[in-house]
């Protein structure tokens, strides 16, 4: 299963649902599709009653999110950024690239839409690197470094919106609960370590996340939530573990599943000046806002740290990176549901909104970093060029 951890693979995958998706949604299957969506299981599960499409944004997805919380916590604790220089600059550029797109959003919006300002705010880890690692082989590993970075600290807001925005009501005892699932699942992992073959311990961590889950979904606050808290606490040695198991299961079905579910909407039967004001302010704010957003932070940032000019991530570079940054995806396409679940003609064009925003960033970003890709030599050519030029010094020494 090596081939699905491709990033590339991962990206595919993801567009490839949601393509398939739309166009069902779109075709005599529709209203089939849509009716699946919406049914309701028979009885409920332990009082929580979801539609087949809230299963997977609200069940499927945590094991995204829990992926990504061991993505965040590794990065925080040993990766790029294991330090405050580190993460300064990441940091700064992150929080250009949330602001700008939501600026543009509430100039756009309108104040019907104006609950969905986080919309645009998002980028998908997965798709973006995966046109990184598609087009741009070549551009030095300062720029992944960066991207990754971006994305992560990007995440961890998108999550904290998740939280604090779309949280209608709380039961606090619930979520005291739910805290207390949190810390036996971290000792339960610190128990794991180094008794990987304890299969009773294995099924105990299962059924403690599954319970804080449902507490979690039962307070108030989205379940995704649930998945987060627990990557975040999860020892090294485990959460590595379980990372490795999970991640072909995440590309393969988790996102797919719900790129496909969350892309099989209508489109109108509308000229494109009828689409309302949600629609053209997502478009907009994706690829424009954090191209604006991210460039100008970047440089902001790496200008006032002093950042050695060595060190530092040209600005042709964070153009490529901006752009890629536009690529919303999973997280802007679940935040989009959230905003609008009141509002089912919003999410709809909200959904082909994000769609259409973050092809046009993947486009452009894709483009502009095949081009620039050429501007750099390939590894392989140019270690042959160092060990030419080494010989040519080598035999001319002292030769005057």
């Amino acid at each position: 299963m090596t081939w699905i951890r491709n990033p590339q693979v991962s990206a595919m995958l993801l567009l490839g649902a949601a393509i398939l998706g739309l166009v069902i949604a779109n075709t005599g299957l529709g209203p089939g599709l849509d009716a699946l969506k919406h049914m309701h299981l028979p009885f409920t599960v332990f009082g929580l009653d979801l539609s087949a499409a809230h299963w997977v944004t609200d069940g499927l997805l945590v094991v995204f999110f829990f992926v990504v919380a061991i993505e965040l916590r590794y990065e925080f604790t040993q990766g790029d950024l294991s330090s405050v220089s580190k993460a300064a600059v990441p940091t700064i550029a992150a929080l250009g690239g949330v602001a700008v797109p939501a600026l543009i959003y509430l100039n756009l919006a309108g104040a019907d839409g104006a609950r969905g300002w986080p919309i645009p705010t998002a980028t998908d880890i997965a798709f973006a690197l995966g046109v990184l690692a598609l087009v741009a082989k070549r551009l030095p590993s300062r720029v992944r470094a960066l991207l990754l970075a971006l994305a992560v600290i990007d995440d961890l807001i998108g999550i904290l919106f998740i939280a604090v925005f779309f949280t209608e009501s709380l039961s606090l005892p619930l979520l005291g609960l739910a805290a207390v699932g949190v810390v036996a699942f971290s000792l339960l992992g610190r128990a794991y370590r180094g008794k990987r073959g304890s299969w009773p311990l294995r099924i105990l961590l299962l059924v403690v996340a599954a319970v804080t889950w449902w507490l979690v979904a039962m307070s108030g606050i989205h379940a995704t939530i649930a998945g987060v808290a627990l990557g975040l606490v999860l020892s090294p040695a485990p959460a590595e573990s379980a990372r490795e198991k999970l991640e072909p299961f995440t590309n393969g079905i988790v996102l797919p599943v719900f790129a496909f579910t969350a892309a099989s909407v209508m489109i109108p039967q509308v000229p494109l000046g009828e689409l309302s004001p949600v629609f053209w302010a997502i478009v907009v704010a994706l690829p424009l806002g954090k191209l604006i957003g991210i460039t100008a932070a970047g440089l902001l940032g790496q200008w006032a740290l002093r950042v050695p000019k060595g060190g530092r991530v040209l600005l042709r570079e964070l153009l490529g990176i901006s752009l890629l940054g536009g690529i919303g995806f999973t997280v802007a396409l679940l935040m989009n549901e959230l905003a609008h679940r009141t509002t089912p003609e919003l999410i709809t064009e909200g959904t082909l909104g994000v769609l259409a925003g973050s092809l046009i960033a993947a486009i452009l970003g894709a483009t502009y970093l095949a081009l620039l890709n050429r501007r750099y030599p390939d590894v392989e050519t140019a270690e042959i060029r160092a060990r030419d030029a080494e010989e040519y010094l080598r035999r001319t020494d002292g030769v005057g």
